[in-house]
């Protein structure tokens, strides 16, 4: 992981939001961990401005994550997380360099709504540059048959051990996604 003193002057920190359904389960997981990789150490890591999460659904808007999502967060050593579910906005596409979809249907719904708010801002004579970058945060991951990465399954139906592989999943994409962020193969 990078130091402060890693980070060049052309490196500007991003800004990251992970989307699930109803950001109760897997969002949020992946929220908690990407903000205990980057976050719990002195000094943070220097390239991550912001962190949150969200839903494309409006299903849970105002309540805590899943109770299982926070226990495996607290096996895990992460205790002081904490969130609201809230559900995705189009201001969120000015205000996150990177939106991470959970899974391809998630990933569908937020690429149409990119679609429309680059539309919307052709109309004005606006283009498209500041808006986030939209993809699977399994892109970090293993590659499926179709060439698409890892889809983070919802867990909120199953079992105990579908929070565990979410956890994991997230575990191994961030960092993942943070050594591309430190070698530069994210601009």
């Amino acid at each position: 992981m990078a130091t402060s003193e890693d980070a060049t002057p052309s490196q500007k920190p991003v800004s990251v939001l992970f989307v699930c359904l109803g950001n109760i389960c897997r969002s949020t997981m992946a929220e908690g961990v990407f903000l205990s990789l980057t976050q719990t150490t002195t000094p943070p890591h220097p390239l991550i401005s912001r962190i949150d999460s969200c839903g494309t659904g409006a299903y849970h808007v105002g309540s805590k994550p899943d109770s299982r999502t926070m226990s495996t967060l607290v096996s895990y050593g992460i205790t002081s997380y904490r969130h609201s579910a809230r559900k995705f906005r189009r201001e969120d596409f000015d205000e996150f360099d990177f939106v991470f979809a959970m899974d391809d249907e998630n990933l569908e719904d937020l690429e149409q709504m990119r679609g429309r708010e680059v539309r919307r801002r052709k109309k004005g004579g606006e283009g498209e540059e500041g808006l986030a970058k939209v993809m699977l945060f399994g892109e970090f991951g293993r590659k499926r048959k179709s060439g698409k990465g890892e889809e983070v399954q919802d867990p909120y139906y199953g079992a105990k051990d579908g929070f565990e592989i979410a956890y994991e999943q997230s575990v191994r994409f961030g960092k993942r996604f943070l050594e591309a962020l430190e070698k530069g193969e994210l601009v």
